[in-house]
């Protein structure tokens, strides 16, 4: 069942040109706490969209999704708030481990952010009690030692890949802080399981530009602290190669909409809405952005019946 309420595809064109598609764009804002209500539960505190914490982290994602990130959407991102006498435990053993591996290194612990992407299950249950679980290699593929393994932050791509889609269609990857210390390389195929010596604190598959970070699982708990949880939807690969076709069903125009929508709501709510579009258009606010105040300002059973209505009058003009 769809989470949001909206069961027919429904779109309404701006100015005849900008498309905003409320059945997958608004339908992923998580306007239904229920969706993010867990992660609420395990000490995690959702950023606002307007907030530039907020956009850093998008803008980082999104950036390293490659060919994907044009039909990615970031959903939400959620914060470790660090609240619990647990959580507080585990960031202040990070700081501990953190200075004690620059005194060992010279000064620098090499400290960087690295996603790790999993089920929300497995997420939840790393906020709650850490890392508990080493992954076989996926599809084949030899293992590059047995740890955590977490992507570099300039490629969220190859932690997405072992995210899972949970119930209401979203995704979730983790941003960690990580300490990687001096690193040593790790080929395909070894079964290293800790650190060749004591010199080195931890593996890469590639000196000079990783794509993978391995986290030795006597230090997973320790090396790696989980700082935000970003929850998106993306097309499967399949998809994304494929020719994207636009709905057959009657476009609505704002102009259309608004024009039906001042039938039913006060002045003062139109003349909101009127402003946002006119925000909208000159890039002061996003589109996702646009549709959440105009959901806010009209209510969602009201758009759904007057888009529903047009349609339905479109589709009888077209059938006569």
């Amino acid at each position: 069942m769809d989470p949001m309420g909206f069961e027919d595809q429904v779109s309404i064109t701006v100015e005849d040109e900008e498309i905003l598609s409320l059945d997958s764009e608004v339908n992923s804002y998580p306007s239904n706490p229920e969706q993010f209500e867990v992660f609420a539960k395990n000490g995690m505190t959702i950023i606002d969209e307007e907030n530039t914490e907020h956009e850093v982290i998008k803008k980082c994602f999104l950036n390293g999704m490659e060919q994907f990130g044009k039909n990615t959407n970031v959903v939400a991102i959620h914060r470790n708030s660090n609240s619990s006498f647990t959580g507080k435990a585990r960031k202040e053993t990070f700081r501990i481990f953190s200075e004690a591996v620059a005194k060992k290194s010279g000064g620098d612990a090499n400290i960087k952010y690295a996603w790790y992407g999993a089920s929300r299950d497995e997420i939840c249950e790393i906020m709650s009690h850490g890392f508990s679980r080493l992954r076989k290699p996926e599809n084949g593929q030899e293992p590059y030692g047995l740890g955590v393994h977490l992507s570099p932050q300039n490629f969220p791509s190859d932690g997405v890949s072992s995210s899972v889609m949970d119930q209401y269609g979203f995704r979730h990857v983790l941003l960690c802080r990580v300490i990687l210390g001096n690193t040593e390389l790790v080929r395909p195929g070894s079964e290293q399981f800790q650190p060749s010596s004591n010199e080195f604190d931890s593996g890469v598959d590639n000196l000079s530009s990783p794509r993978r970070y391995i986290i030795w699982s006597p230090y997973m708990n320790s090396h790696i602290f989980p700082e935000y949880i970003v929850s998106f939807t993306a097309p499967g690969r399949e998809v994304s190669r494929t020719r994207v076709v636009r709905p057959n069903s009657p476009y609505m125009k704002f102009v259309s909409l608004l024009s039906m929508l001042s039938n039913f709501l006060p002045r003062s709510r139109m003349v909101l809405i009127f402003k946002y579009h006119s925000e909208y258009q000159a890039n002061k606010i996003s589109r996702i952005q646009l549709i959440r105040r105009l959901r806010q300002l009209a209510g969602d059973k009201l758009l759904t019946d007057v888009i529903k209505f047009y349609r339905n009058k479109q589709i009888e003009a077209r059938t006569r």
